[in-house]
């Protein structure tokens, strides 16, 4: 058995060898403890320790590790991350703060009592030579306080807009210029706070749609920075029923275009969007995940349900994509290991089976599917039939070219390929070799 470490932050160690796949790279086995999860352990700006990057990175592969490292080094700390780690996690149930579950994956380890005592990360070999900097000076960065990035999305004139889990009364939405400078931030006059920050995209016109998890909208933001039109009530989750005139959402994930311009929205962590249809019931959290198909102008065509378990269905719809080629639908089933791809219209195509979480899925300028493996901390380039031609990034951490979760990502013209990290405040873009 082989054993090298994946990097100090990582705390991770490489268990076995895993032979390629007939197509795909070679992979090997990283084991990750419970203790290398710190970061979701806690409050802070987007309910996580984001404010602890640098002092997490320090306590991680220590015994005990969580909270009670940071509190046995609390003398130490930085102001911001006494202040995090003495704030409260707010909303944020047990379930939520755990390593994301994993199952009907053969990446799968042990449990202890529905909690994860260590996980099996695959981690896949890079030779595609990519480099990683950090050149994107966001306001609130690693070092003042600043919340983890959900999401990064490229517009036509190659400006990057960056969507952060900032605390109530700071900026969310940035975008910067091809240099890397800041051009523009949306403030909360704009979009109010965003309660959860997650999935952004960018649409055919440039205009810039961003989804609030917890707080139920979807918002579409002009390449100017106005608000042109919200889908769903603030606060107030529920399922879209057309023929009733509800048109509420819930756990919003992500938003894709198709070719002709229809809006495609994933909602779902799980099956736990409310079947609340006559009942206003906040409690009510039983449900299926979803993708609601809209138009352009946002006018309702259909929705259909995952399900979860089975050919043809899902748990989740952490990221959502649109095949450029032909307008299929790729469903990003995190937990699940999976990507689940049906047509336009909602048939069922064919499920793709994969060693890693699935938490983003993109098509970059030559139609090629890339997906964001979140804790397993690569990006992933794929065929279509779900091998991996190629892989970047050096698994999870806070190091160069590591993530301690990526998810959302951009892809430029020139092949670089851009990401945030929903626990650490900054953006890794990930430099193509020159050809």
């Amino acid at each position: 058995m082989s054993r090298r470490m994946i990097g100090v932050a990582a705390a991770a160690v490489v268990l076995s060898g895993g032979a390629a796949d007939a197509q795909s790279l070679g992979w090997s086995y990283a084991r990750q403890s419970q203790s290398a999860n710190i970061s979701e352990q806690g409050g802070g700006p987007g309910g996580r320790l984001e404010a602890c990057s640098e002092e997490i990175g320090k306590c991680i592969g220590q015994e005990p590790g969580g909270r009670t490292c940071l509190e046995a080094k609390k003398e130490s700390l930085s102001a911001s991350c006494k202040a995090a780690l003495a704030a409260p996690p707010a909303g944020r149930s047990g379930a939520e703060i755990r390593i994301p579950s994993c199952v009907h994956s053969v990446a799968c380890a042990s449990t202890l009592g529905g909690t994860k005592v260590t996980l099996d990360r695959v981690e896949w070999k890079q030779t595609m030579g990519y480099t990683f900097t950090y050149p994107y000076p966001l306001p609130l960065n690693m070092t003042n306080g600043g919340g983890g990035v959900s999401g990064v999305a490229m517009d036509s004139k190659g400006n990057l807009w960056a969507f952060q889990r900032n605390a109530p009364g700071q900026p969310q939405l940035f975008e910067f210029g091809p240099d890397h400078k800041l051009i523009r931030t949306v403030g909360e006059d704009v979009i109010g706070h965003q309660s959860k920050a997650h999935g952004i995209a960018v649409d055919r016109d440039d205009n810039v749609w961003i989804c609030d998890a917890s707080g139920s909208t979807v918002m579409k933001i002009s390449p100017e920075g106005k608000l042109l039109m919200t889908l769903g009530t603030r606060g107030h989750r529920g399922d879209w029923k057309e023929e009733k005139g509800q048109r509420l959402l819930w756990q919003p994930m992500d938003i894709a275009f198709a070719p002709n311009g229809d809006i495609y929205i994933g909602e779902g962590h799980a099956d736990e969007s409310p079947n609340d249809i006559g009942s206003d019931d906040p409690a009510n959290n039983i449900g299926l995940a979803r993708v609601i198909h809209l138009d352009k102008n946002g006018k309702f065509i259909n929705q259909w349900f995952g399900e979860n378990w089975g050919p043809g269905k899902f748990a989740s719809v952490h990221g959502l994509g649109v095949d450029p080629t032909n307008g299929n639908v790729w469903i990003g089933d995190r937990d699940q290991y999976r990507i689940v791809i049906y047509t336009g219209t909602g048939k069922f195509v064919k499920t793709l089976s994969m060693r890693n979480l699935v938490c983003a899925i993109n098509f970059d300028s030559h139609g090629v599917p890339w997906i964001a493996s979140g804790n397993d901390g690569q990006m992933l380039k794929l065929d279509r039939d779900g091998n991996v031609l190629g892989a970047i990034g050096n698994g999870r951490g806070t190091g160069p070219g590591q993530f301690m979760e990526t998810d959302f990502m951009a892809l430029d013209k020139q092949g670089n390929v851009y990401s945030g990290d929903t626990t650490v405040a900054r953006i890794t873009e990930m430099v193509a070799p020159k050809r």
